[in-house]
């Protein structure tokens, strides 16, 4: 079954469908050795390449949609690789075959918790997209007072230099004296949109963890640098929530399902992530 160019090049995680216009309008698409227009089809059997590199590519009902959950530890930058040898989050991840993994959002090389990554380039964009309004969620530790004032200036919303951002909710979870937690959600994914909108009001975030990217909490029985699969009513749900279509051929099969099934079964101890150590080390406090 053939499919639109830009469509392909964005389910293959090359950009949104929007930029994947200008490059073919560039000029730096061919198909089958000549130079490809803005919204022609394609099928499997014809040669695609992008400034002259060859791509391999399958129909869309044959790849199977897969998400996985990364709980990401400080120290690691979100980039597939690093000039300055740094470990990336790419390198902790299940290969794959033919195909590849696309980065849902990022955090600051500081910043801790959930990333999601998928090999459907369309998802991956559409979670992206501010249109979509797709909820982030963290726990963040804030050094300095959070007045009433500040929190409903926060709610308001401020003026960034990137333009006015604001929280959509904002509650306090814990912590004694300058040092507290807030439970914070954002609907786009600018980068350090959280510790910016903090920064505003001379405040300075010491811990940030993502907890939860839509429908997708972090798992309480995932740790630090370990990964878990998605199964197909997650993933279903995810891709619904941004106007898409559930795919036949989605999430866990074969020995991947029953290795997921035994970790549910026998969860490993949850690596708890910011304030809740920081909670138990207050409470063990004498």
């Amino acid at each position: 079954m053939s499919e639109k160019l830009q469509k392909v090049l964005a389910r293959m995680g090359l950009g949104s469908r929007r930029y994947m216009e200008e490059v073919i309008a560039a000029g730096r698409v061919s198909v089958n050795g000549r130079v490809a227009t803005v919204g022609e089809r394609i099928e499997p059997t014809d040669e695609l390449r992008i400034d002259g590199r060859k791509l391999s590519y399958q129909a869309e009902e044959e790849v199977r949609r897969r998400v996985l959950v990364y709980y990401k530890p400080e120290g690691e930058i979100c980039s597939r690789n690093d000039p300055e040898g740094r470990p990336t989050v790419f390198e902790q991840l299940p290969q794959l075959t033919n195909d590849r993994w696309v980065m849902v959002g990022r955090l600051d090389i500081n910043s801790t918790g959930l990333l999601l990554f998928t090999n459907d380039g369309e998802l991956a964009n559409r979670l992206m997209h501010p249109s979509n309004e797709v909820e982030r969620e963290y726990a963040v530790r804030v050094m300095g007072e959070v007045t009433n004032a500040v929190r409903t200036t926060l709610i308001t919303g401020v003026e960034l230099e990137d333009g006015p951002a604001k929280f959509e909710s904002f509650k306090e979870i814990g912590g004694d004296g300058i040092n507290r937690w807030y439970q914070v959600v954002v609907k786009e994914g600018r980068n350090r949109e959280v510790r910016r909108l903090f920064e505003s009001q001379e405040l300075k975030v010491s811990r940030l963890l993502r907890t939860r990217y839509g429908s997708v909490i972090l798992p309480r029985e995932l740790r630090t640098g370990r990964w878990i699969e998605l199964d197909k009513p997650e993933i279903d749900h995810l891709v619904q929530s941004v106007q898409m279509k559930p795919r036949v051929g989605t999430g866990l099969y074969g020995m991947a399902k029953r290795r997921a099934e035994k970790q549910m079964e026998n969860p490993l101890p949850a690596r708890r992530g910011g304030y809740l150590r920081q909670q138990n080390r207050d409470n063990s406090t004498p």
